[in-house]
């Protein structure tokens, strides 16, 4: 048996699966802390099926920990920016097209040293260890736990990035190192935005993987953890903690494998609904279509691995607003507090759910509470959800 877990910003379902046979599933809120929802899931899989812990061979969480945690600005390392390209690269340094709040939450420092490689693999310049060590010393002194090393075509080479974290490390070993070549691709600010991404995660995924390993072994399940990653596959809890970065794309990931498996189509186009906003994806022999431009995040350019997916600000818990002539739907929405906020559990906001069950297109909560809502004001609002939803598939067609 094995259990699959995926935490959205709204709600985190679960199945326990019995080779490809599902045997339970649960859909509980997602909670504040995430990891007590977990528990709470299993714990849901548990009383509907019960089942022995120690029969379970994999547990596979799909989690929005990172992405949410750079998104908002949270729970961010100090983190330094290390750059081998002098004498070149100078003009633009790290960090320098990053919003200033992100900046701020990283504390973002940057270094530039001598070092760095031609497309061809010649040396621009050989590498300066005393300008490291120098950087090194600033570095503890300012507090940095976190470093990202990227050193320009270091794909093509990664000599200088494998030496310079040598010498950080000696002077600095407790502080997480981060290199580019295992992280980005050919693009030099786009690849060290995304290696200073993953160092400003690096504590805290060590924090929310110790916590989700902890919240399955307290259900008793001794098996693997697995978290999945940008590409549909999984990694294993070490992975994780090194690549967080790697999680960021996991949620409309994992809907677009789901889909194939439920569907039995493996090429085609998947629109996850969720609570927040709806995700638009293409599924090329079952795997998402990976991204083959630049990829912001949280309006910063990266060039890691992605799947080519576009986000909609509509889901289940967006808010609802206007008249039958002019309507809006999104793009904030009321998260995981749904179950408390939406009219048909007998709150006081106006969602995209009280408009699917006024208009019959869904069976949740109680229709009586949304029975008053105007009928042409119904209409327009789902009339406003299918042109946004159709318009981002035509995007994804294009």
């Amino acid at each position: 048996m094995r259990i699959g877990i995926d935490v959205g910003g709204t709600n985190t379902d679960a199945v326990l699966l019995d080779g490809r046979e599902v045997l339970a599933s649960i859909k509980t809120s997602t909670t504040e802390d995430v990891t007590s929802g977990i528990v709470a899931a299993i714990d849901g899989l548990q009383r509907q099926r019960a089942f022995d812990p120690a029969a379970v061979r994999a547990v596979m969480i799909g989690t929005t920990h990172f992405i949410n945690a750079l998104v908002e600005a949270h729970r961010l390392a100090p983190t330094a920016a290390v750059r081998l390209s002098l004498p070149a690269g100078a003009s633009l340094p790290p960090m320098v097209d990053w919003p200033q709040r992100l900046v701020d939450a990283v504390s973002g420092r940057s270094y530039l040293v001598h070092g760095g490689h031609e497309f061809d693999g010649r040396h621009i310049a050989e590498l300066d260890e005393s300008e490291l060590r120098k950087a090194a010393d600033d570095m503890g002194s300012a507090g940095v736990r976190s470093v990202a090393i990227t050193s320009v075509f270091s794909p093509v080479n990664a000599e200088f990035e494998a030496r310079a974290a040598e010498i950080i490390a000696s002077q600095l070993p407790d502080v997480a190192i981060s290199l580019s070549h295992e992280i980005g691709r050919i693009g030099l600010l786009e690849r060290e935005n995304a290696t200073v991404i993953n160092a400003a995660l690096r504590e805290l995924a060590a924090h929310i993987v110790d916590g989700l390993a902890a919240s399955v072994t307290g259900a008793g399940i001794t098996a693997p953890l697995y978290l999945s990653q940008n590409d549909g596959t999984l990694m294993d809890v070490d992975f994780a903690r090194r690549y967080p970065v790697a999680t960021f794309a996991s949620g409309p990931t994992n809907s677009m494998r789901g889909a194939a498996v439920l569907s039995g189509l493996d090429t085609c186009a998947v629109v996850d609904v969720g609570g927040t906003t709806s995700d638009v994806g293409v599924l090329r022999q079952g795997f998402p279509r990976e991204a083959t431009t630049d990829v912001s995040v949280a309006g910063i350019r990266t060039n890691f691995r992605m799947p080519d997916v576009l986000s909609i600000g509509i889901g289940g818990g967006s808010r609802v607003r206007g008249d039958a002539a002019s309507v809006t739907v999104g793009p904030d929405s009321v998260g995981y507090e749904l179950t408390s906020k939406a009219l048909v559990f007998g709150g006081d906001t106006l969602t995209a759910t009280d408009i699917a069950v006024a208009a019959g297109r869904a069976e949740i909560g109680d229709p009586s509470l949304v029975a008053h809502l105007d009928r042409d004001f119904v209409r327009a609002a789902l009339d406003r959800i299918a042109t946004d939803v159709s318009d981002v598939v035509d995007r994804m067609r294009t």
